[in-house]
C-alpha cells in the first residue's frame, strides 16, 4: 500500500495538482503580454489568431504534458489562421476563400501559415498552453496573387519630390483589401502588387485617419497625398490631377511599398 501511494504521488503529481485546483486550473500561471484581436490588423499588415492545446494526461510529468499541449496549439493556430484568412478580402472581384479553391493553394498558404511568429505564451496550471500567433499579410498576398507578365511599370524619372504617397479615399466606402490596386480613369492599374520590388513588400497599409497617414513612417517625411474619386468593385480610381503628379515625378516610392490609403 505504501509503495502504490508513492508510485501515485511520483507518477502524476501534476494531475493530482490539477486535479486538487481544478477551479483554479484554467487561470494562466505566465502570461507575456495580453491577445490582441484576433483577425486581418490592416494597420500593420498582420493576420492573428490563437491556438489552444490540452495537456496530454498520459504525460510522466508536467514537463512532457505542456510539451504536448504546446504542438497541439501549433497545430490548432494554424487551422485558425486559415479560418480568419478565409473571410478576408483579397480584391476587388474575389476572397482569399475562393483563392484557395485554386489548385495547389491551399497547401502553399497553409505553408506561410506554418512559419508563423509566436507573440505570447499562456502557460496554464493544468499544463495547457495557449499561443497567440502572427504572419505578414504581404507574405499571404505574394502567395495568393499570382504575378502578372509584365506588371504594372513604375516611372524612375523626375525629380525625387515625394517620399510616399497618401490616397485619401474617405466617403467612397472603400475596405481593406489584400491586394488593393490603384486605377486610372480607364480601369488600367497604375499601382498594386506587381508594382514592387519585391513581392514580400506591403501593397499598402490603411492608418486611422488622414492625419495618422501623413505622419506614417512607412510615407516618410514628405508624402504626396492624393484623392481616389470613385471605386471600381474594391479598387480605387484615382483622379486625373494624381496621375499627372505621379507621372511628373520618380516614383521609386511606389516599388518600395510606401502607399498609405486612407478608408475613414
Amino acid at each position: 500500500m505504501k509503495r502504490a501511494l508513492w508510485v501515485l504521488v511520483l507518477g502524476a503529481p501534476w494531475m493530482a495538482m490539477g486535479q486538487a485546483q481544478e477551479a483554479k486550473s484554467k487561470a494562466p500561471v505566465a502570461v507575456l503580454a495580453p491577445a490582441k484581436a484576433a483577425g486581418a490588423d490592416w494597420k500593420d499588415g498582420i493576420l492573428r489568431a490563437t491556438g489552444a492545446g490540452a495537456p496530454d494526461l498520459k504525460a510522466s510529468n508536467l514537463a512532457q504534458a505542456r510539451l504536448g499541449a504546446e504542438r497541439a496549439a501549433k497545430a490548432d493556430a494554424v487551422r485558425n489562421l486559415l479560418r480568419q484568412l478565409e473571410g478576408v478580402p483579397l480584391r476587388a472581384d474575389q476572397s482569399v476563400g475562393q483563392a484557395l479553391a485554386q489548385e495547389g493553394m491551399r497547401g502553399r498558404v497553409e505553408e506561410v501559415l506554418r512559419g508563423f511568429k509566436v507573440s505570447t505564451k499562456r502557460y496554464y496550471s493544468d499544463g495547457g498552453v495557449e499561443l497567440d500567433v502572427e504572419v505578414p499579410l504581404p507574405a499571404l498576398a505574394a502567395v495568393l496573387v499570382p504575378p502578372s507578365a509584365p506588371g504594372i511599370p513604375v516611372n524612375k524619372q523626375g525629380p525625387k519630390t515625394y517620399t510616399g504617397l497618401v490616397v485619401d479615399a474617405r466617403g467612397l466606402g472603400a475596405k481593406p483589401v489584400l491586394a488593393p490596386l490603384l486605377l486610372d480613369a480607364t480601369g488600367t492599374p497604375v499601382y498594386g502588387l506587381d508594382a514592387l520590388s519585391r513581392r514580400t513588400l506591403a501593397v499598402a497599409a490603411y492608418p486611422e485617419g488622414l492625419d495618422e497617414a501623413r505622419k506614417s513612417p512607412l510615407v516618410g517625411a514628405k508624402p504626396l497625398v492624393v484623392k481616389a474619386v470613385r471605386l471600381q468593385g474594391t479598387d480605387l480610381v484615382l483622379a486625373d490631377e494624381a496621375l499627372k503628379q505621379l507621372a511628373a515625378v520618380d516614383g521609386a516610392f511606389l516599388a518600395e511599398g510606401r502607399v498609405a490609403i486612407v478608408t475613414r
